[in-house]
């Protein structure tokens, strides 16, 4: 099992950058295949981005490419989202999850595990 701690979110102008960080619990970190969605005001839960249990394959939903970028660091229990170029609806609670599974999915039923959820909201 493992637990995920999401922080790094906040207030940011529109075009400005953050980077958010999904600390995860246990040793078998580098199993599991990662991702984040988020979930808007109103809105369904929806696929942001996802990364292999190696990092060498990574996947974006086509409204955040070129402007987002997720890693991780295995040694660190630890994946990243850096968000640049943010814009008003980008705003949503950004959640982490994890899939114990070579495969990654953009699915979120697919997912076992998830955090509690952080805040990032853009103004204009």
């Amino acid at each position: 099992q493992v637990q995920l701690v999401e922080s790094g979110g906040g207030l940011v102008q529109a075009g400005g950058s953050l980077r958010l960080s999904c600390a995860a619990s246990g040793r078998t970190f580098s199993s599991y295949a990662m991702a984040w969605f988020r979930q808007a005001p109103g809105k369904e839960r929806e696929f942001v981005t996802a990364i292999s249990r190696s990092g060498g394959s990574t996947y974006y939903t086509d409204s955040v490419k070129g402007r987002f970028t997720i890693s991780r660091d295995n040694a660190k229990n630890t994946v990243y989202l850096q968000m640049n170029s943010l814009k008003p609806e980008d705003t949503a609670v950004y959640y982490c999850a994890a899939r114990d599974s070579l495969v990654v999915v953009t699915t979120e039923a697919q997912y076992d595990y998830w955090g509690q959820g952080t805040q990032v909201t853009v103004s204009s």
